[in-house]
């Protein structure tokens, strides 16, 4: 919950991340990319207290984790630099399936 916020806030803020995502080909999408991430941990948050807000946030961040080790493959970055994005898409993605299933039972 905490990286996503903290990265989020960076994607908006800072200005090495205004070059970070020229590298990525996705400038356009900084701030929203950021405001997606801050409102993803929010929702991770406020999931202790609504499960489908951890079911909505957890689904929304591995979609956007999906499409951040995408943009990684895409650009050729090494393996370590993509094990980030790529350890956050699985955690995720197993919050979700966890929430679904506690949903359903």
């Amino acid at each position: 919950m905490a990286a996503f916020f903290f990265y989020g806030w960076a994607c908006i803020h800072d200005g090495a991340m205004v070059a970070e995502f020229e590298r990525y080909g996705l400038a356009r999408l900084r701030k929203l990319t950021g405001s997606l991430e801050i409102l993803g941990a929010i929702g991770l948050g406020l999931g202790y207290l609504y499960p489908l807000s951890l079911t909505l946030a957890s689904a929304g961040l591995s979609l956007l984790m999906l499409m951040g080790v995408a943009t990684r493959l895409r650009i050729r970055d090494s393996f370590l630099a993509t094990l980030p994005a790529l350890l956050l898409l699985l955690i995720n993605t197993f919050i979700l399936v966890v929430s679904i299933q506690t949903d359903a039972s």
